[in-house]
């Protein structure tokens, strides 16, 4: 992480003197950095040194992933992030949609960098679906009618892709065979997956504070995700039709109330079910290839993940 950030920082210099420090600032507010962490994880030797190839693709990941957060922020009118002001509130939301998009296209400037055109293809392309996922996510914005089916496709492209890239960048460049690339860009499908389901519970059950962000910004902004979904599925039908105002944006949603009803009816029980369910699936891709350094450094961040999901409820799991 060390190499990693020194990488970041070198790269303040090929911006243009304008932007330097807004693009300095998107850079402080990178938090846990876990994409970069499956790159590493993924592509682990213990016997070697990091190559600098890794640290140049987890770079690559942490910019496209910044440039989503710069975005994201936006559109959900969101203040805080990673408990300082995001750069909408800071710069103004029509300097923080350039800004992301200038972290984009230096991501990509960098992946076209490596000795092979692969690196930069799979980036892109990779890109190019986290954009379509926000995409498909905006336009369903106040839409009920969204099912299981529909989150689970959003949450694979907006979030689950990039997780998924970080795996296969990791295990291609540090040369493991295609059995062990594939199951890891797997892997990471679902860690990413469960890892939106958590945000997902976060923004329900979190703590401003502690998760750093600003929370309760979901439904009252339209979205259906799997708290939701799951709490439209138990509520009795004059109870249902008041929560499906609130998504369609006909009246604002008492989000302490509707928290109060997710507890009442084990909603939080049944989404951290969905989240363990993804990371068992995770295990078990790796499983064949237990023997390989990389492993049980991935399969240790699920047990984060897990933790986290704990820590909302102060432990309180069915």
């Amino acid at each position: 992480m060390g190499e990693l950030d020194h990488f970041l920082r070198s790269q303040l210099g090929s911006f243009e003197p304008e932007i330097r420090s807004s693009v300095e600032y998107c850079l402080d507010v990178s938090g846990k950095r876990i994409r970069p962490a499956l790159v590493f994880f993924s592509g682990w030797r213990a016997a070697e040194p990091i190559a600098p190839a890794l640290v140049k693709a987890a770079a690559v990941v942490e910019m496209v992933h910044l440039a989503t957060l710069v975005h994201d922020d936006i559109m959900d009118g969101a203040d805080l992030r990673r408990n300082r002001p995001t750069v909408a509130r800071r710069y103004g939301a029509d300097v923080a949609v350039l800004l992301g998009d200038a972290l984009l296209a230096h991501a990509v400037h960098v992946a076209a960098q490596f000795p092979s055109a692969e690196i930069c293809r799979i980036v892109s392309d990779a890109t190019r679906k986290v954009c379509a996922g926000e995409i498909a996510q905006t336009l369903r914005r106040g839409d009920p009618a969204i099912t299981l089916a529909d989150y689970r496709r959003i949450i694979g492209l907006k979030t689950a892709e990039l997780f998924r890239l970080s795996c296969q960048l990791g295990s291609r460049l540090a040369g493991f065979d295609d059995g062990f690339v594939e199951a890891s860009s797997a892997f990471g499908q679902r860690l990413g997956s469960a890892y939106q389901m958590y945000d997902d519970l976060a923004d329900f059950f979190g703590e401003e504070k502690r998760i750093g962000k600003t929370l309760g910004t979901d439904l009252s902004g339209g979205k259906v995700t799997l708290p939701t979904l799951v709490l439209l599925n138990k509520l009795p039908a004059n109870e249902r039709d008041e929560l499906l105002e609130e998504i369609r944006g006909r009246r604002a949603p008492p989000l302490e109330r509707r928290r109060a009803l997710m507890s009442a009816h084990g909603v939080f029980a049944e989404v951290a079910g969905s989240v363990r369910a993804e990371l068992e699936a995770g295990v078990a891709l790796l499983a064949p290839w237990a023997h390989l350094e990389p492993t049980p450094l991935l399969v240790q961040l699920l047990g984060l993940l897990q933790d986290q999901v704990n820590n909302l409820s102060g432990g309180e799991i069915a």
